[in-house]
């Protein structure tokens, strides 16, 4: 009776951890338009989508340049409605054309996935990226030299932030991916662990993984907003969806990432 109990105790505990991790990917994208999203861009105040550089097109969210000639200094971000904390998400994305005239070299076929990040009503005009951790997208091209030909995918770069890796604070670094153009539909997928850690993977390989978030004061980061990129480098995105893990929260004034960045 006793070993029935017992049995009967683990299967239901079982089930119940079960349900919890079955939870359905929720797409964030919805392949109609940017309605929950928020656009900020650093001239200008959140809520303003610089010449339109954030679009729907043909089911594709879409960082374009078409109504800009020149690049004027003002890198933007979109960012979704709902912070997370503990999460998986996944994005399938691809570089197209050619950078925006005027462009700093190193976003050339750059991009990337903000977590952790400060609510864009919180970023002064002026300031130009997010307080928050970043899994970046970068694409190699040979012909335009070296230093367009050795960029790992998924690395990691800190704007304001800072982490923690076999127990040392690292603010950028590289990761262990293979060397993409970012021509082709690539998938990025990063777990976010609340403060704990952060995996990047890259086509479903794992390529980094660093702990403790934080803000450059050492202020710990367990949650914040996620955003996509504009950094003068038309790019497509097919999908963006996000799997809640447990210990999942999702209050907006839990997120911290307001201090001056570096």
């Amino acid at each position: 009776m006793k070993t029935t109990t017992t049995i009967r105790t683990i299967l239901i505990a079982c089930l119940s951890l079960g349900s919890v991790y079955a939870q359905e990917w929720i797409p964030l994208f919805n392949g109609k338009d940017i309605k929950d999203w928020t656009p900020k861009f650093a001239d200008n105040p959140a809520g303003k989508n610089f010449k339109n550089v954030f679009r729907v097109e043909d089911g594709l969210l879409k960082v374009s340049y078409s109504d800009m000639e020149k690049f004027d200094g003002s890198f933007g971000h979109l960012f979704y409605k709902t912070p997370y904390s503990h999460y998986r998400i996944r994005a399938e994305f691809r570089f197209t054309g050619d950078q925006l005239s005027g462009g700093p070299g190193w976003a050339y076929r750059n991009n990337g996935l903000m977590l952790h990040s400060q609510a864009p009503e919180t970023i002064p005009i002026g300031q130009k990226f997010p307080h928050s951790i970043e899994a970046q997208f970068w694409g190699n091209n040979p012909k335009k030299g070296e230093k367009f030909s050795n960029r790992h995918m998924g690395n990691l770069f800190t704007p304001g932030t800072k982490v923690l890796i076999d127990g040392k604070d690292v603010e950028n670094t590289d990761s262990s991916s293979p060397l993409f153009t970012g021509l082709d539909w690539t998938t990025i997928e990063v777990e976010v662990r609340g403060g704990e850690e952060i995996i990047h993977f890259v086509n479903g390989k794992e390529v980094l993984r660093y702990q403790a978030p934080q803000l450059d004061d050492g202020t710990p980061l367990t949650s914040g907003y996620i955003a996509i990129q504009a950094e003068t480098h038309p790019t497509e995105f097919r999908k963006i969806e996000l799997l809640p893990l447990p210990g999942n929260q999702s209050k907006p004034e839990e997120n911290t990432t307001t201090t001056p960045s570096k």
